[in-house]
């Protein structure tokens, strides 16, 4: 009987989980993490702060569901090591948990630019279930909110304190919002959203300092100008928990190297979702994340699927407006393109050699399943292109 860990229980080792399951009805499958909750949805940590859902609305995977898998789950368990030359870990209180297959799924953390007095209380980052619940604790007794990065969960969570009556408002070191997600006329069209909701921007701007004494006071930007707030939020993107990687010896850049199984550079071990690194590229999205847990979910259980990389492609909600983009956004406009805008929605498809590479669907995310298919296939719409944004389009003719 085969034994399989898994380290980390977001998306990436769940979906590994399940489909080791369906392959392998008897083998003994643990899942280990340091978080006190089962599987949730992170993206919904903002809705936990603003107090319109409980903890308990989080949880995607309830414990009824690991019991009726046979999956063995353990929360609140830390791994800090490996044990030379043998196939285990090591865990805080000094278990050992042996494997003959290793998913190391350990998702990101939050990333904490060197910022003078980032250490202060009253200065947070959002990222887990506990960091979600200290943001919510501390509102209670402030009234103005910087954001220093326009990161989605920030955003979120800045959406969050807002309807909870706070002021805020967001510094970003790009001159726009979601450099990733949207090019300027887009992030232009989220910004005035926003401003109309009531935030207050500072684009283009760098944080010097996080004033105040041991509690935050304010945030004091390059320029001179300082900024009243009482909580700081920082979302200055993420970074791949890699510990395990060093400990294990297994080749790592930008997350941990993987092959087209969701294989490391050893023999049993497989790493999925943010902490993995494909062919250079390390995802950090949710649909990448579930892919690649179920192909090395699958292969770990003795099957034999490759992975071939994802479209990069999203779909959020930004402080309530639906956003979806796709493959090359194209910021700089150096392709061509297709736009359609009226007062709140903003779409845009980028083409090149007629085919379509990426686009941005701001307020309105009808037909983006399609959109991404077409940009993975490669479809050729030189006879269509200037008919895709039009009312009651369809693909299929």
């Amino acid at each position: 009987m085969s034994n399989y860990l898994i380290i980390g229980n977001g998306v990436a080792g769940t979906t590994a989980a399940e489909n080791i399951r369906k392959i392998d009805k008897k083998g003994n499958i643990t899942m280990v993490t340091g978080e006190d909750l089962p599987f949730y949805y992170r993206i919904r940590l903002n809705e936990y702060i603003s107090g319109e859902i409980e903890e308990n609305d989080l949880v995607a995977k309830k414990e009824k569901w690991y019991r009726d898998q046979n999956i063995n789950l353990e929360l609140v368990t830390r791994i800090v090591g490996a044990k030379d030359q043998e196939k285990a870990l090591i865990t805080e209180n000094n278990r050992t948990l042996s494997y003959d297959r290793l998913l190391i799924a350990t998702g990101s953390h939050s990333f904490i630019p060197p910022i003078k007095g980032s250490e202060k209380k009253g200065v947070f980052s959002l990222r887990t279930i506990k960091d979600a619940r200290d943001i919510s604790a501390y509102a209670r007794n402030i009234e103005n909110v910087v954001l220093i990065g326009g990161g989605l969960l920030g955003l979120e969570a800045g959406n969050a304190l807002r309807k909870l009556g706070k002021r805020v408002t967001v510094v970003e070191f790009f001159p726009r919002l979601l450099p990733r997600q949207l090019d300027v006329d887009g992030a232009k069209r989220l910004q005035g959203i926003m401003e109309e909701m009531g935030f207050s921007f500072r684009l283009g701007a760098k944080t010097e300092a996080i004033t105040g004494g041991d509690q935050a006071g304010g945030v004091l930007l390059e320029d001179g100008e300082t900024l009243s707030s009482e909580m700081v939020i920082i979302s200055a993107g993420v970074r791949p928990n890699m510990e395990l990687a060093k400990d294990l010896g297994l080749d790592h850049d930008k997350g941990i190297k993987v092959d087209e199984h969701l294989q490391t550079n050893l023999a049993d071990i497989y790493a999925a979702g943010d902490v993995a690194e494909f062919e250079g590229m390390p995802y950090g999205i949710w649909p990448a994340a579930m892919e690649q847990g179920k192909i090395a979910g699958n292969n770990m259980a003795g099957g034999d699927m490759v992975y071939e990389g994802t479209v990069m492609a999203n779909t959020l909600k930004v402080v309530g407006v639906d956003l979806a983009s796709a493959g090359n956004i194209d910021a700089e406009n150096e392709f061509e393109s297709q736009v359609f805008t009226d007062e709140k929605i903003y779409k845009k498809i980028v083409i090149e050699n007629d085919q379509i590479t990426g686009c941005i669907m701001l307020g309105d995310t009808k037909g983006f399943n399609k959109m991404t298919k077409a940009i993975s296939e490669r479809v050729d719409v030189s006879k269509i292109k200037n008919q895709i944004l039009s009312a009651g389009f369809n693909f299929d003719g």
